[in-house]
């Protein structure tokens, strides 16, 4: 008798720490659930911004090109050089046989590549 009682009160204590596991279980993983659903959101409105300014980005190009093909071409090569090699003295030379003389990157230091070799010259004259 005693183990019938022993084994019916063992299933009501196992019964009881299931039934609180439950319970404790339960709120947790619906809260993590709420957690995961608002950083989907998030991120997606994230990346619903970003695609809405790269897409303008786009058109701004697009419109800048229609109007001057070669000029917007020139740009962005200039551009992409700029990000490509940061910090790195970079030299536009003119087109064989052209005369023009083009300035150096970056531009708004207003250097000419005449310039730029006069200076070379001077340095190298002082060496020798």
């Amino acid at each position: 008798f005693h183990d019938v009682v022993r084994a019916w009160e063992d299933r009501e204590r196992v019964m009881r720490e299931a039934e609180g596991y439950r319970e404790d279980l339960i709120p947790k993983a619906r809260g993590e659930a709420v957690q995961m659903l608002r950083i989907a959101e998030a991120y997606k409105e994230q990346r619903v911004i970003r695609a809405q300014g790269d897409a303008g980005k786009f058109l701004d190009v697009l419109r800048a090109y229609r109007k001057g093909k070669e000029v917007t071409r020139e740009r962005l090569y200039l551009e992409t050089l700029e990000k490509i090699l940061p910090g790195k003295e970079k030299y536009i030379l003119p087109p064989e046989g052209g005369n023009s003389v083009l300035k150096w990157l970056p531009l708004k230091d207003g250097v000419t590549i005449k310039e730029k070799e006069g200076k070379i010259k001077e340095k190298e004259g002082k060496k020798e």
